[in-house]
């Protein structure tokens, strides 16, 4: 669904954890989806070449904090992506954004063995675009370590500038924002996301022992916790009730 821009921003990381995993199974861990919108939102869960698939993808979740769903991830290594599309009709066979780019591009990682602890690695990527803002956080952490929440708060569709706007049906509504590998406005309203295949977040994108990871689109804030005096673990608190 997405070009290889996006696909290959976790690539190498990817291979180093697959190449880590180990044959034992892990902890359960879930994957839940929050959708906070004043629209609904039709999550594609797509995992990567050779892993299995969790959802159906022909869903929706209700806007305004009503739509919510949980996924189970399988219990050995598992990686890929997860986009929220928009406008769609037809069980989600068409849709205005998210089945092609410009879209935002959670990436996923999970059950990764290191140290003998089970490893979880997640990343925003505005590669392709976007389309609807998305932050990823681990929850229910046993491993400890430093595990901040990542991605984009910001609608960036209302400051798209207008030779990069996708717009919706009638043309009013901008429900895209194009931007090119590299757009200097994402990453400067979203700093802890990913514009070009070798960008890297200036927080760690890994942790250890998450029982879910939970993605909230148009959760309101970001607000980093960092300053409670915790040591060795980033705090990010997802605003998302």
């Amino acid at each position: 669904m997405a070009p290889a821009t996006a696909k290959h921003l976790f690539l190498g990381f990817l291979l180093a954890l697959a190449a880590a995993s180990s044959s034992t199974p892990a902890a359960a861990t879930t994957l839940t989806l929050h959708n906070l919108c004043p629209y609904p939102v039709w999550p594609l869960v797509t995992p990567n070449t050779g892993f299995p698939s969790i959802s159906d993808n022909t869903g929706s979740l209700d806007g305004g904090g009503r739509g919510l769903v949980s996924f189970r991830f399988p219990p050995s290594f598992w990686a890929g992506r997860v986009v929220a599309r928009t406008g769609c009709s037809g069980r989600a066979s068409r849709c205005e954004t998210g089945g092609a780019p410009p879209a935002t591009v959670v990436q996923l990682a999970v059950h990764a063995a290191e140290g003998g602890q089970d490893l979880a690695a997640y990343s925003v990527s505005l590669v392709d675009g976007f389309n609807v803002p998305a932050v990823v956080s681990p929850q229910e952490v046993g491993g400890g370590g430093q595990c901040p929440a990542l991605g984009c708060a910001a609608d960036l569709n209302a400051g798209c500038p207008r030779g990069q706007r996708v717009v919706g049906r009638g043309g009013a509504v901008v429900v895209a924002c194009r931007g090119p590998a590299g757009y200097p406005y994402f990453k400067e309203r979203c700093p802890l996301t990913r514009t070009t295949p070798t960008d890297v977040e200036p927080v760690p994108q890994r942790c250890f022992g998450p029982g879910e990871l939970k993605i909230v689109f148009c959760q309101p804030a970001m607000v980093n916790a960092a300053a409670t005096g915790e040591t060795g673990r980033i705090r990010t608190v997802v605003a998302d009730n």
